[in-house]
């Protein structure tokens, strides 16, 4: 497969076509052997990561650091109280002091057009690592983990439960159709998608022969899923919707009704976590033998190495 990313920025998985995101599956797949079967290469030996956190994180802040530093790279991690960013010092100024200074940045917080201000003008790679509007490399791992487990991804179904306009789902509904997986928003209507990412995902979905649907019935929404996704209710910097939030999705928990609502029972758990167990799912799904949940959180860190890989270093690193 011939594809070049050296230099690409990722801040939604838009601006990737279906053969690039392929091929970060394979090499994630290839980086992750290698970790497993004690490889140790120094392929980022000499260079540097900015890893720019406003939002706290485990299994990003881990996966960035981890991949860059084992790989003999050096990350350091900038939280909010560390640099001027947005306050005394514009975003704009930031991007171009950082990109001077390291070979990539991570960027991990609020707003979408703070990312993209990065990739503009830093000069190098930026990832993004969770903004409110996207989580693209959250959404690769969810991919790697599908490939992983049905040995297939295109034609299979996913049905996200939950707040359809938040950030995970916003990315499923690019990355899934993009790669032909047919994906359902199964939420109250007032928590629906905007028409405009419905729009863009239905386009993709034309393109790749898959289906995108939206629906307020869980019992619909879910039959014939081979993935059951769903995330925390209120996401971060949404603490005071907590109660409404919880009386509108209670109906849409994924318990074992849910789950056995697929018709299938090969069908599986997936959560980006945190979880809050007891709220959008329950304990024995969590922990019980459909739920892939650890694995999705290990390939966390794969699919950024691959990511970075791809970007920093070009074919055969």
């Amino acid at each position: 497969m011939s594809v070049t990313l050296k230099g690409r920025s990722l801040l939604t998985l838009k601006e990737l076509s279906s053969e690039e995101i392929r091929y970060l599956i394979e090499l994630s797949m290839l980086v992750k052997r290698e970790r497993r079967q004690g490889e140790l290469r120094q392929r980022f030996a000499g260079r540097t990561l900015a890893l720019i956190f406003e939002k706290p994180s485990t299994r990003t802040r881990c996966a960035f650091e981890t991949a860059f530093g084992e790989e003999g790279g050096h990350p350091v991690f900038l939280a909010r109280d560390d640099i001027q960013l947005g306050t005394k010092e514009s975003v704009e100024d930031t991007a171009r002091v950082l990109g001077r200074m390291f070979d990539c940045i991570q960027f991990r917080g609020f707003r979408q057009t703070t990312v993209e201000v990065l990739a503009a003008l830093a000069g190098v790679p930026v990832y993004n690592g969770l903004t409110d509007d996207y989580h693209p490399t959250q959404v690769l791992a969810d991919l790697m983990t599908l490939e992983e487990r049905f040995g297939s991804i295109e034609g299979l179904s996913l049905a996200f439960c939950g707040d359809g306009r938040n950030n995970v789902a916003r990315t499923l509904l690019v990355g899934c159709p993009k790669m032909g997986i047919n994906v359902t928003i199964v939420s109250p209507r007032e928590l629906h998608p905007d028409q405009a990412a419905l729009a863009e995902a239905r386009e993709l979905a034309r393109a790749s022969g898959a289906e995108v649907r939206v629906t307020e019935d869980l019992e619909f929404g879910v039959r014939n899923a081979d993935a059951i996704y769903t995330d925390v209710w209120a996401s971060m910097g949404e603490e005071a919707e907590s109660e409404r939030r919880e009386r509108l999705l209670r109906p849409y928990q994924v318990n074992r009704a849910a789950m056995a609502s697929t018709g299938k029972p090969r069908t599986v758990f997936m959560h980006c976590l945190p979880a809050v167990k007891g709220n959008e799912v329950t304990g024995d799904v969590i922990e019980g033998p459909q739920s892939v949940v650890w694995d999705e959180a290990e390939n966390r860190k794969h699919t950024i190495k691959a990511l970075m890989l791809s970007t920093l270093l070009g074919p055969g690193a």
